[in-house]
């Protein structure tokens, strides 16, 4: 092709033609690739600059993914620490609910009397429950009282039901007009007494009265007129005065004043009256022996002590073969024998036996007592509370284990000192809520085990190492405090709460106390995680923000003006254009030399 000669204008149109070409070429490799500087022949200083810019944002964005882990990591553990901060409050809601609870069971005992022939009434014991070995109250305390004895020994009441009486001994009644003593017209005065009543007769001289039957009649008179109206009458045999009593009782009818010796005699025949019975009272509550509830001092014991009741605070008992009575309590106040046989117990003064006071005598302690030495006893503070129920002694058991009270009769059930039992059932309410705190404390310890990502757990004291920079320079590593384990353990939260354990207030805000601290070391570790999540998704940010710095910088170097060169190719498509019709022209400029040789 070489021998070939062109002309110089065809030779400047293809010259033309293939610069156009290649600078097309150039273009459209630059549409097509976006880029200006392809490789480092197009520039080299352009293309290794931004060569090192990408590789350093390839670099940046490959730890991208670390940060991201990282992230994700640290809100697993985010997640795990709120779920346990919800726990802990919620062990703290169930121990409150403990602390506030109060349902206690209890019992109500009734204390039994001391009994005068054997005057103790041994220990109230408690054991169990939070108390543990038995504590043991006495029943009765040694004070001074009233009491008092027959005058002798005790003797069945025996006889037959006679009428109380006093029968004249004098001369018999005789009849003299001129009014002389011992006649039934003279003028008497003299007085009746029959249970603790008293009338005067009073007869003035009367000539009129002339018979026997009229001498009665008057004396009977003013008889009906006192206080022992149709309690005594007077009669008259063989010519002699005779006063008895209406009915049968206990009782002496007697006879004193002026005329009592002229009407019945220096010695009277007197009979005491008997029913067969002893009466009398015990501070005026009747109490009534007889042959058949009183045959011995032990029968006779019991029915005084039957007649004056469960609400007496004295009672009877044998005092050495006789019939005594005392106090079984140190406040019984004045003891008094009254009513008609109260002579069975010493001379009446007024018809009243007051009760000698007695050192030495033991007494059931009251109700009151025995609640202010059970709550006094410091061993049993904050395990057993006792209270008055209305005369009762109400024992109330503060544990969630149940509690044995020794000292009741097993018959009467009342509290003697005897060997019986009973039980008082623990508080179930605070025994439920051991069983929930320990589910919770168990979900707790779940809790920390469950808040992984990707195979690392901060909340089992794994570590989390980031980086920052593509040289290693910059990083930051994520653990727990001492690299311990969030749990119950490390948290100080008891491990298992046993019932027992709530049994008092004072073990309750132990708990309470731990709790507190565990939350807030809960919520400390929160916050450092939450400063270190801060901290990475920062760098995440910044990291982010340099990848796309370096990108623009790399791409400021070798990216194309798609713009521009879409404007230079449609240039150099008209310029190629342009070229091909001046290439033509040039050649048709050849041809018509051609026409000259034909």
């Amino acid at each position: 092709m070489a021998d070939i000669s062109l002309s110089k204008a065809v030779r400047a149109n293809l010259s033309s033609l293939k610069s156009t070409a290649n600078m097309m070429a150039e273009t459209q490799n630059r549409l097509s690739t976006g880029n200006k500087v392809n490789s480092a022949l197009d520039n080299p200083s352009n293309w290794f600059t931004a060569k090192g810019l990408n590789n350093r944002a390839g670099d940046l964005n490959a730890l991208l993914d670390g940060m991201a882990n990282g992230i994700q990591t640290l809100k697993a553990a985010d997640n795990g620490l709120s779920a346990m901060t919800k726990t802990l409050e919620s062990m703290q809601s169930t121990l409150r609910q403990a602390r506030q609870d109060k349902s206690f069971n209890t019992e109500s005992l009734t204390l039994d009397k001391i009994n005068p022939n054997d005057p103790s009434l041994g220990k109230l014991s408690v054991s169990g429950g939070a108390v543990g070995s038995p504590i043991e109250i006495d029943l009765t305390k040694t004070g001074t009282g009233k009491a008092i004895s027959t005058t002798a020994a005790f003797s069945a009441p025996t006889g037959t039901a006679v009428k109380a009486s006093v029968t004249s001994t004098g001369t018999a009644i005789t009849y003299d007009a001129t009014g002389n003593a011992g006649t039934s017209g003279a003028a008497r005065t003299f007085d009746i007494s029959f249970g603790g009543k008293t009338a005067t007769v009073n007869l003035a001289s009367d000539t009129t009265r002339d018979t026997n039957t009229e001498f009665v009649a008057a004396i009977n008179a003013q008889i009906d007129a006192s206080d022992l109206a149709g309690k005594v009458v007077v009669t008259e045999a063989s010519g002699l005065l005779k006063i008895e009593a209406a009915a049968t009782g206990d009782g002496d009818v007697t006879v004193s004043g002026t005329d009592a010796t002229a009407s019945f005699g220096t010695t009277p025949t007197a009979v005491s009256g008997t029913d067969g019975k002893t009466s009398f009272t015990v501070n005026g509550k009747a109490v009534e022996l007889t042959s058949t509830n009183a045959a011995n001092l032990t029968d006779a014991v019991t029915a005084v002590n039957t007649q004056l009741g469960t609400d007496s605070k004295f009672q009877a008992y044998n005092d050495a073969g006789k019939l005594g009575i005392r106090a079984i309590a140190d406040d019984a106040g004045t003891l008094s024998i009254g009513g008609s046989d109260a002579r069975y117990f010493g001379t009446p003064a007024a018809g009243v036996v007051a009760g000698a006071d007695k050192t030495g005598l033991n007494f059931t302690r009251s109700v009151d007592d025995l609640v202010t030495a059970v709550n006094a006893n410091a061993s049993l503070d904050g395990k057993v509370r006792a209270s008055n129920d209305n005369g009762k002694l109400r024992l109330e058991n503060q544990s969630t284990q149940d509690l044995t009270i020794k000292g009741k009769n097993a018959t009467s059930g009342k509290l003697d000192g005897t060997s019986g039992t009973s039980t008082v059932k623990g508080n179930s309410v605070r025994s439920g809520l051991a069983d929930q705190f320990n589910e919770l404390r168990d979900q707790l310890d779940k809790l920390a085990d469950d808040a992984s990502f990707n195979g690392i757990n901060l909340l089992r004291g794994d570590k989390l190492a980031i980086t920052f920079n593509e040289t290693g320079t910059s990083s930051i590593d994520i653990q727990t405090k001492s690299g311990k384990t969030v749990n119950s353990a490390n948290l100080g939260v008891s491990t298992t709460i046993e019932a027992k354990d709530l049994d008092n207030d004072t073990n309750i805000d132990a708990e309470l106390s731990k709790l507190k601290t565990a939350l807030n070391d809960v919520r400390s570790q929160a916050s450092s995680f939450g400063s270190n999540l801060s901290i990475v998704q920062g760098r995440q940010d910044f990291t982010k923000s340099m990848i796309d710095t370096l990108e623009d910088g790399a791409g400021n170097l070798t990216l194309a003006d798609m713009n521009g060169e879409a404007a230079n190719l449609l240039a150099l498509q008209t310029r190629q254009s342009l070229a091909s019709n001046s290439l033509s022209l040039a050649s048709q400029a050849d041809q018509s030399v051609l026409q000259l040789i034909r």
